[in-house]
């Protein structure tokens, strides 16, 4: 199939396969004599193996890690299991992220409750502030303080 039809048939856009193609997560197909891009069944099933993952929000590298286990059959998957269960403790410190940014951001709403004007609007006034609850300061161990950092939920390429 050509790469439209692959396209369709995993309902992923072309440039997404592409690029895929160039991360090295999906192996180049074949060239037609017209050097056409020709893939196979074998490029569908990774294609949408890949998309499972990035659902998951798994990063390329986690990816490619799987992919490399998945081509071979025959090992122990105890790695796997490691890698979902650092994937698993990733998530857990995104949602305590997303915790602290929504009571931050509560404590920012709380500050203009009533009808006013943009010049006496209490969230911009804190958000001028350099001492505001929402500076994203960052840790001695160069982790960020506040906000969220990486992909939102949702995003999926």
């Amino acid at each position: 199939m050509k790469i439209g039809e692959l396209a369709a048939a995993t309902d992923t856009g072309v440039e997404t396969i592409r690029f895929y193609e160039r991360e090295g997560l999906l192996p180049a197909p074949a060239r037609s004599a017209s050097n056409y891009r020709h893939y196979e069944a074998g490029h569908v099933q990774r294609l949408q193996f890949i998309r499972r993952c990035r659902s998951l929000d798994m990063t390329h590298d986690e990816i490619r890690t799987l992919l490399g286990y998945r081509d071979q059959p025959e090992r122990d998957c105890d790695a796997v299991n490691v890698l979902i269960d650092e994937h698993i403790a990733h998530v857990r410190r995104r949602i305590a992220e997303l915790a602290s940014l929504e009571q931050q951001l509560q404590t920012l709403r709380q500050h203009c409750h009533d009808k006013r004007t943009i010049r006496q609007c209490g969230i911009l006034k804190d958000l001028e502030e350099p001492s505001s609850c929402c500076t994203g300061e960052v840790n001695a161990a160069g982790q960020h303080l506040g906000g969220v950092h990486g992909h939102h939920l949702g995003k999926m390429s």
